[in-house]
């Protein structure tokens, strides 16, 4: 059945791209953090919609399920295939094509394998954006992008990728078409059905294109890093931030002393500022001018508050991707002081003082000598709460407990990266059973048989078993 089915993909896909050599199937089978790795039968890299469908329909007649992947980007192994043989990549890579944009709709349609950046790029020749900004824009695809509802930076003014999908083309279960590529911003008629597949990392159907809502590109944009004492302060400059720069302020990062720190010892980067407990990178963008002057303003009165310990306003293009540099760097740096377990959580804002002392004193009080390396988009609520254990042994009890305390305040385990294998267990240990069921009875029916995407955001089923 096997040799069956790898000569029918053949047929579908030529047979090029229809791999089955270990040495050439390792880069699908490994995630992005090379701690996960799976051993699929093959990696298939079909060209169209059409392609797909029929390797859908073929790999469902011989019950071998199928692992959806783009860019291999993702933080949670969602596109990781698992131990049993009987799993197929579906790497979308080849389909690429940006099949229309229109500046004055201000939409593009657009395949699921494009890369973001050349997506981008395309978009800002017609004065356009794509307002998704990620670190791996550079490889990530628009089907990974859109699959995993995928945050970034400027979600605090644009949303989640969620808020940019204005119609999708999926492949179901059964082979079946649904092109839903509407350039619509208003529709309608009946359920929104696209939206379920936003963010279903695969495990409903395979996201084959996309049109997307683009806004206008910004003609300016001013940068500024301060330095506060306390994550209250933050708060209270954030409403500052939104009452004096208003819907221009497009990112509002929280960095920890320590994160810079690591930064500074790891990257050879320097802040240019006097340190605070915290740090704060802002960003404003409009397509108007009359950005600096609101941005000054801003941090005269935060210093005229008392709010600000240090701060300062990029002059140019270049000190503002240096400031961006201190952020950006971050992960790398906690990669070389010997790396962390990586939580990537929200909480409300009025929730996150308390949090971060809740999470802190349970974690030093498991581990002792853990450290704290905690960023990310304060003005959504999504902090990377990651947690350098040292050498200790209580990951798993670590994770419970960070886990524990965004329930406690009604927060996420998972604000961008998703579940994928990585928060499986985490999700059905805190999730309500309410919304468990839920999550289920949406994948029986859609997915009754489980082809797509075994054991990511829900328990593997067994073949022929009910979800």
């Amino acid at each position: 059945m096997t040799t069956l089915l790898i000569k029918t993909l053949r047929d579908i896909c030529g047979a090029a791209h229809v791999l089955t050599e270990a040495a050439d199937i390792e880069p699908y089978a490994t995630d992005w953090k090379r701690t996960t790795r799976g051993k699929p039968l093959c990696v298939v890299r079909p060209a169209d919609c059409q392609a797909v469908a029929a390797v859908v329909k073929a790999c469902r007649s011989h019950s071998a399920s199928i692992v959806p992947q783009g860019g291999n980007t993702g933080l949670a192994a969602g596109a990781t295939p698992g131990e049993d043989a009987d799993e197929v990549v579906l790497s979308l890579t080849r389909m690429k094509a940006i099949r229309a944009l229109d500046p004055v709709a201000m939409t593009v349609e657009v395949e699921a394998g494009a890369i973001l950046q050349v997506v981008k790029e395309e978009a800002e020749k017609h004065g356009r954006l794509l307002p998704v900004s990620l670190a791996a824009e550079g490889s990530a695809t628009i089907g990974g992008i859109v699959s995993t509802n995928a945050g970034g930076i400027n979600v605090l003014r644009y949303g989640m990728t969620r808020a940019l999908v204005l119609g999708l083309e999926v492949v179901l279960s059964d082979g079946t078409i649904v092109d839903g590529l509407r350039h619509l911003r208003k529709d309608n008629a009946g359920y929104d059905w696209k939206q379920v597949f936003v963010g279903a990392e695969g495990t409903l159907g395979i996201v084959t294109a996309a049109v997307l809502r683009l806004v206008p590109l910004p003609r300016e944009t001013v940068t500024a890093l301060l330095s506060v004492a306390d994550v209250g302060t933050a708060l209270t400059l954030f409403a500052l931030a939104q009452d004096t720069v208003g819907e221009a302020l497009s990112a509002f990062e929280l960095i920890s002393a320590t994160s810079i720190d690591l930064v500074e010892r790891h990257a050879g980067l320097k802040s240019p500022i006097a340190a605070g407990e915290w740090y704060l990178l802002l960003e404003a963008a409009s397509s108007l001018s009359g950005l600096e002057p609101a941005m000054e303003k801003l941090l005269s009165d935060a210093f005229e508050q008392g709010l600000a310990l240090d701060g300062v306003v990029a002059s140019s293009r270049q000190q503002a991707q240096a400031l961006w540099e201190l952020r950006e760097h971050v992960t790398e740096a906690e990669a070389r002081e010997g790396g962390g377990l990586k939580h990537d959580i929200s909480v409300p804002l009025g929730a996150m003082a308390d949090f971060l002392a809740e999470a802190g004193n349970a974690v030093s009080e498991i581990c002792p000598g853990a450290g704290f390396n905690i960023f990310g988009h304060l003005g959504d609520g999504n902090l990377h709460y990651n947690v350098l254990l040292n050498g200790a042994k209580n990951a798993d009890a670590v994770n419970r407990a960070v886990h524990d305390a965004v329930v406690n305040h009604r927060g996420s385990i998972s604000a961008e990266h998703g579940i994928g294998r990585y928060r499986l267990s985490e999700w059905l240990r805190t999730k309500p059973e309410s919304e468990q069921r839920l999550s289920r009875a949406i994948k029986q029916a859609i997915d009754p048989e489980g082809l797509f995407n075994p054991g990511k955001l829900l328990p593997k089923q067994a073949k022929g078993d009910a979800v």
